[in-house]
């Protein structure tokens, strides 16, 4: 091709300028002394030598400007290779994952059915990746299942149990342990509203066997508002109402309660409604309102001194 021709013949010039410029040198070494006139005249020769070399270079340059314009034809016949802007772009790549820690409280009733409410102090750890993994301070969620809006998820979690000293009403009653539960939760997502069922159960403690229907929405009211609100009902299994809300007889004369059997159904109607606020990139505040209703057996049992169930929560948290 001209293009390497050219290429070649610079080369070739270039070389034998340089032999040139050595066996000049080398003659003009051996006929004239190394006085101060020499050396003043080889300063000048290099600076004279390094002219040509920029000369040179120059040279080299316009010849290869002129063979790539008589090769453009060539150049265009070239396949380009695809242009990569991402090797270019100094955004990082989006994260697949998020990660929220924070602490903040709640102020909740001592115990389900009490009169009395407290304040607990809570940590917030939310964990996401992609779109199938969760972890929230209620347990593990992976979702197994999605399409058109539809999901199903498996769950890992806990129930918090009961001591009889966590209030004065409950002296007696014995506790219920902490344990670990299992569940599924199917859901359809449309336009920010979320139906959703959950069934879970209880591995030892209480063994109870608990299901749950609700409807959530969530809507960004502005760029840093997200207002949310939500209603939910609670069924429950017998081993569940009897363990939480029943009173055998040992519990009786323990506890000085009249004895009572709670039937499986639905205990529980709950209402909510929360606002996150984003306060920078990274920082965020969230609060919580509710009001919980016990109903059926559940309202009905001696263990229970107030129906209506209030709770409220706030948390600051860091989005990593």
């Amino acid at each position: 091709m001209q293009l390497q021709a050219t290429l070649k013949a610079c080369i070739l010039h270039l070389n034998l300028a340089m032999i040139v410029m050595r066996l000049y040198v080398r003659l003009t070494h051996f006929s004239i002394p190394s006085t101060g006139a020499f050396m003043l005249f080889t300063s000048r020769f290099d600076r004279a030598a390094m002219l040509a070399a920029l000369g040179m270079s120059l040279a080299i340059t316009g010849a290869l400007s002129e063979a790539f314009g008589a090769d453009a034809s060539l150049l265009e016949q070239a396949p380009e290779p695809a242009f990569d802007q991402n090797r270019f772009d100094n955004k990082a790549a989006t994260p697949n994952w998020s990660l929220i820690v924070g602490a903040g409280g709640i102020y909740r009733p001592e115990y389900e059915g009490s009169d009395k409410l407290e304040i607990s102090p809570v940590p917030v750890v939310l964990f996401t990746y992609g779109e199938w993994l969760k972890i929230d301070p209620r347990g593990i969620s992976v979702r197994a299942f999605e399409h058109n809006g539809f999901s199903v998820s498996g769950k890992i979690g806990y129930e918090m149990g009961r001591d009889e000293d966590d209030a004065d009403r409950l002296n007696g009653l014995g506790d219920i342990d902490f344990a670990a539960t299992i569940g599924a939760r199917a859901a359809y997502t449309w336009k920010g509203v979320e139906l959703y069922a959950e069934l879970d159960q209880t591995i030892d403690g209480s063994e109870s066997l608990i299901g749950t229907f609700g409807v959530e929405y969530s809507a960004a009211v502005t760029e840093r508002l997200i207002l949310g609100a939500g209603a939910e009902a609670i069924v429950a299994n017998e081993n569940h109402m009897q363990g939480y809300f029943g009173v055998n007889a040992a519990q009786s004369a323990n506890s000085g309660l009249p004895e009572y059997d709670a039937e499986a159904g639905l205990k529980r109607v709950n209402i909510k409604a929360s606002a996150t606020y984003l306060l920078t990139k990274n920082w965020l505040v969230r609060g919580e309102a509710g009001l919980g209703i016990l109903t059926g057996d559940a309202a009905d049992s001696p263990i229970v001194e107030e129906k209506l169930q209030p709770s409220a929560s706030i948390f600051v948290g860091y989005k990593f």
